[in-house]
């Protein structure tokens, strides 16, 4: 029987790269990889679904399968995870805790993005600021007049102002036009070396490292997506994908634990996995429904909360049902 032919739009991470070298197989298929950036695969699969196999934003997926229209079932593989106190800058020279948001300016690239998500959750949770208590501002990071990738119906409460079609977050956060910014990349331009910006947390990755201890989530960005006419048709395919990616990754943390040559650029990765490990088990990065159910919860709940889902979405319902379980030897 021939192979299924699929084209796969993924990130080009070291737990992706056995697959895309060919080094993990995905059972009955013949993947065809592209390497892409989060922004242009999520832009492409979700205005035109133009990949079999995608990486997708968590929060994107959200929205659409609280709206009934997502033409993608979701694979538990989490191929993007990061603790967003990295995420959030802000004028130093008028912010010095989080509480000083409010009532504050904020810059973000789309209102809906899984990075800001988390960020309004956490700022919410453990610092009682609300996305209701600040006045959000949309625009690029690096160019002017980025969209919002898919159309959302905000709560009256919240405060969201377009950007000027010809500037950037980053040159109003230089400016002082916004007191904040919130996104998964840095500020670029002249805000990068201003003194007057920097992290909201002074020690992000201690206060990231608290956050966990008190409610063991490692914050989930991305899943993968399988283009639900192909399950229909192959209705053993979303379990051979999770699989492949699993063995991907596993092969990805096997390779950076061999420490006899450094596999990555930077110095001091065998205390740092050692040091990861310690913290938050031998499974640091986890896939699977179960193992990160608490986590999933609490994203659907502020998801729901912040007004972004038009009904708060069980996490039974993002993943195929093929993938809750595998086999054991």
């Amino acid at each position: 029987m021939s192979k299924l032919a699929l084209s796969f739009a993924i990130g080009d991470y070291d737990r992706n790269r056995p697959l895309i070298e060919g080094r993990v197989p995905v059972d009955g298929v013949d993947p065809v990889c592209m390497t892409l950036s989060p922004e242009e695969i999520f832009f492409r699969v979700f205005r035109n679904q133009e990949f079999d196999v995608s990486e997708l934003s968590l929060s994107s997926y959200v929205v659409k399968t609280a709206n009934g229209d997502c033409p993608y079932v979701g694979i538990p593989a989490f191929l993007s995870r990061a603790f967003r106190h990295t995420s959030i800058y802000v004028r130093r020279d008028r912010i010095q805790k989080p509480e000083d948001l409010k009532g504050c300016r904020i810059g973000v690239p789309e209102y809906q993005l899984t990075a800001i998500v988390w960020a309004r959750a956490l700022l919410h949770d453990d610092y009682g600021v609300a996305p209701e208590d600040v006045t959000w501002v949309r625009g690029g990071i690096d160019t002017p007049g980025r969209p919002e990738k898919i159309s959302l119906n905000l709560p009256a409460g919240v405060k969201l102002e377009t950007a000027p079609e010809t500037d950037t977050i980053s040159d109003m956060l230089d400016r002082g036009d916004i007191d904040a910014f919130i996104a998964p990349r840095p500020p670029s331009g002249a805000a990068a070396s201003n003194p007057d910006v920097g992290w909201l947390f002074p020690d992000p990755t201690a206060t990231a490292k608290d956050y966990y201890h008190r409610t063991g989530i490692f914050p989930i960005m991305h899943l993968v997506g399988v283009r639900k006419t192909l399950v229909e048709q192959h209705p053993w395919l979303p379990g051979a994908v999770f699989k492949a990616f699993e063995a991907s990754k596993a092969a990805a943390v096997e390779h950076l634990a061999d420490t006899s040559a450094t596999k990555v650029t930077l110095p001091f990765i065998e205390e740092q996995l050692k040091a990861a490990r310690e913290l938050m088990g031998e499974d640091y990065w986890s896939y699977g429904v179960e193992a990160n159910r608490t986590t999933l919860e609490t994203f659907l709940r502020h998801h729901h909360s912040q007004g972004l889902s038009s009904r708060l979405v069980s996490v039974d319902e993002l993943f195929h049902p093929s993938t809750f379980e595998t086999f054991k030897i």
